[in-house]
């Protein structure tokens, strides 16, 4: 499924659960169907960006977390890179590195000895922003 059917689906999705009655027009398997599928666009959506594979019952969280750094970013910029470099150019998350623009060989915002060294990283910075 493309970014582009994932968010007109999604649009829909949540458009149905903040109708009137939607807990009493559904039974708890349509609606759990419907919770997956809600699920399942916002990870297309998040994973835009991250160029390897995410597996297992973390992806979700994992892909959020991408998310939500990748909007950090382009609203602050990181370190020497400005913020109008990174909404133009946008970042990309590979196995050994975050970079600036859509692939491995862009401009390094940081590098990493592994994918779960980057996935750390990603959620300690995001928490770190949070707190402050």
């Amino acid at each position: 499924m493309k970014i582009e059917q994932a968010q007109k689906k999604l649009e829909r999705i949540n458009s149905l659960l903040n109708t009137t009655g939607f807990y009493e027009a559904y039974t708890i398997e349509e609606r759990s169907s419907i919770y997956s599928n809600r699920s399942d666009c916002e990870f297309i959506i998040n994973k835009e960006n991250i160029n390897f594979i995410l597996r297992g019952g973390n992806k979700y969280y994992y892909a959020h977390q991408c998310a939500d750094f990748t909007k950090y970013l382009m609203n602050n910029g990181y370190g020497h890179i400005s913020k109008e470099e990174i909404q133009k150019e946008g970042i990309s998350f590979n196995n050994y590195s975050i970079n600036v623009g859509y692939n491995q060989y862009g401009n390094d915002i940081k590098r990493f000895n592994s994918k779960q060294e980057l996935l750390g990283f990603v959620i300690g910075y995001n928490s770190a922003m949070v707190q402050s």
